[in-house]
């Protein structure tokens, strides 16, 4: 049994690992290969994304626009991940009856056997509570939009969402200075 547990808390950093960045990329950026030409502008956050996808397609239709999720640090991951099969070994030990604190010599505690008495509920309650707390530590509360990469908002840094004025403000601003620079001879020395 602590060889299945073993396993299954390598398998867990395993995977995690597997998805980390490459080339030890700072949390919440992403490696990705765009094939399309033309202004990219990213959102990071899903709840706002879609109105405001509507507007700024009509007012810019040639800017191709992405959403994606914004990663939290590497650190609140491991947690999530740990979580996730920590609350599936433990539902599994709840169902087959097992002790976990036999393995370590110690007397189960009261909640453990009302657990044992209340399997469902104990099921239940692991189930939600791990999810809250895996949700929690996977959440950032961030909203980064950025034109062809270069960062033109960010929730984290000013604590609230543009108002559409002002990111079409920032757009425009954004989109004559790319303009500008396009039209700027560039000189090689």
């Amino acid at each position: 049994m602590r060889r299945a547990l073993a396993l299954l808390l390598l398998l867990s950093v395993g995977l995690d690992w597997a998805s980390a960045q490459p080339g030890g990329l700072p949390p919440g950026k992403k490696l990705r290969m765009a094939y399309a030409t033309g202004p990219l502008l990213k959102f990071q956050i899903w709840r706002v994304f879609e109105e405001y996808m509507r507007v700024i397609s009509q007012r810019y239709p040639d800017i191709r626009i992405e959403g994606e999720n914004y990663l939290p640090q590497p650190i609140y991951r491991h947690i999530a991940s740990f979580l996730s099969v920590f609350k599936l070994v433990l539902i599994g030990f709840i169902i087959v009856g097992k002790d976990p604190f036999a393995f370590f010599g110690m007397q189960a505690p009261s909640i453990w056997q009302w657990g044992q008495e209340n399997k469902v509920y104990a099921c239940m309650m692991v189930f939600f509570l791990s999810n809250m707390i895996e949700n929690q530590c996977m959440s950032t509360g961030a909203f980064e939009i950025t034109l062809n990469d270069v960062p033109v908002w960010s929730k984290l840094e000013s604590g609230h969402l543009p108002s559409m004025q002002q990111l079409v403000q920032i757009l425009d601003n954004e989109m004559k200075l790319n303009v500008h620079m396009e039209q700027i001879p560039h000189h090689r020395s």
